[in-house]
């Protein structure tokens, strides 16, 4: 970001006074500084300092206890610098703000790659490298919370003043119901250049789904996740309620996913999943191949909480057994129907509590190397998947991080420090939260994931 776009967005929005400036924690937590705005300019120039260990954080904002980044190195700094983002307005305040979002780099100018959004950008170069693009769609489901009781259920809705305690899949009543939370959402996206395309209602008590449309920038597909994670929340705030992406605040409902759609262009732009059939390329299949490999090992991306594993049970609308499919939702990897111009993935996997870069990195460096590897995947499934013999996502938060840390396709995908503190962050967590009720650990990510 220049200094003449710095001043024209200050010029252009005199009425911000202050701004943040943030960065995405392992978990996906904005972490930053409230600054004037007359400062703008030497964050831009300069970028702005903290300790390399902020982007290392557990759920609780608490340092790692043993971790490498802190009283072994002094707990240094590190640089923050302007993304190619820019500053973006935060409608969710009451104050007219600017957010500004921010990257991680050492003190040498090299990218720590303690940063996610650094271990993204190292996957998408690979593709560069290879000739290639992904094309990247997320679709992120969300529920809407009264959390001002001692027990969680839907708000009152606006226009009724009624609570309908029930699940509406596709219900343009259930939308209609908070009418008014959407259109600021929506005007808000607009206002953040976030390209927010259909709502619809799901399975869930007060639980909506989102789309993106789908982009040929995948760090950009990533932020808008991001952010719009923090708008949603936001504007909810202020509408009175809460809004989720844990993975599972209900016992008796399903949970919510951030399902991940990708293709991928040669240097012509031409779809590489596309052969003008039904059944898509070789490529196609080795992408899938790829993905199915990774898949155990990175369950600790795709459910990254202790509460992940509530949501990833049978007979759920989330994926327990690792498979393929076209036109299966109870499948891991859906290959969807249409027109075969448009033929991808659909990655089901995640949780709506994810790191967007840490998702987005997992599946496309997944399918990459599926890619190179020319890797073969099984026959794809007919019918119901949780039906049938096949093998399994891993189950538990203990077996996921201990399946992440001994990988050896994760260090093709993950920088290696990356993977030590996402390791030794998950192992503090599991350690605090079995000391706390199943209510206590709903109150720390209700607001938080």
């Amino acid at each position: 970001m220049s200094f003449s776009q710095t001043r024209h967005f200050l010029r252009k929005n005199p009425q911000i006074r202050t701004f943040r400036c943030a960065a995405a924690d392992l978990n996906g937590q904005s972490r930053g500084k409230r600054v004037p705005a007359r400062f703008a300019d030497k964050v831009v120039e300069d970028g702005t300092r903290f300790p390399l260990s902020a982007m290392n954080l557990d759920i609780w904002g608490e340092d790692i206890d043993d971790s490498p980044l802190v009283f072994d190195t002094g707990d240094a700094d590190g640089v923050l610098r302007p993304t190619e983002r820019g500053f973006v307005p935060m409608p969710w305040l009451e104050a007219p703000t600017a957010l500004l979002p921010l990257w991680m780099f050492r003190e040498n100018g090299e990218p720590f790659a303690g940063d996610p959004r650094h271990a993204l950008r190292a996957v998408v170069d690979r593709y560069r490298m290879n000739g290639m693009t992904p094309v990247v769609a997320m679709e992120l489901e969300f529920f809407l919370i009264d959390d001002s009781g001692k027990k969680l259920t839907v708000p009152v809705s606006p226009r009724s003043g009624k609570r309908r305690k029930a699940a509406e899949v596709l219900s343009i009543r259930a939308l209609d119901a908070f009418d008014s939370f959407f259109t600021d959402l929506y005007d808000a996206c607009e206002a953040m250049d976030i390209p927010a395309d259909t709502a619809i209602s799901e399975a869930g008590l007060g639980q909506f789904e989102v789309n993106m449309m789908h982009q040929d920038d995948a760090l950009r597909a990533a932020d808008d996740a991001w952010l719009f994670k923090m708008l949603v929340k936001g504007i909810a705030r202020r509408h009175g309620f809460a809004a989720s992406f844990m993975a599972k605040p209900y016992e008796d409902y399903a949970g919510s996913g951030m399902h991940t759609h990708f293709s991928v262009l040669d240097y012509a732009g031409k779809n590489i999943f596309d052969d003008g059939t039904a059944k898509g390329t070789s490529t196609l299949m080795h992408a899938v191949g790829g993905c199915l490999e990774a898949m155990y090992d990175s369950t600790l991306i795709f459910a990254p909480h202790q509460n992940s594993y509530d949501r990833m049970v049978p007979d759920a609308h989330a994926p327990t057994g690792m498979c393929w499919g076209y036109e299966n939702r109870t499948a891991a990897l859906r290959i969807p129907g249409g027109n075969h111009k448009g033929r991808r993935i659909e990655h089901r996997v995640s949780g709506g509590d994810v790191n967007p870069y840490l998702t987005l990195a997992a599946i496309l460096g997944a399918a990459l190397n599926g890619i190179e590897d020319q890797t073969q995947p099984p026959e794809p499934i007919r019918g119901n998947s949780y039906a049938q013999d096949l093998p399994q996502i891993a189950g538990t938060w203990g077996d996921a991080i201990t399946a992440f840390e001994n990988s050896t396709i994760m260090p093709r995908i993950f920088p290696k420090e990356l993977i030590r503190n996402m390791v030794l962050t998950k192992r503090q967590e599991l350690h605090y939260m079995a000391e706390l009720s199943a209510t206590e650990q709903v109150e720390i990510y209700l607001d938080t994931v």
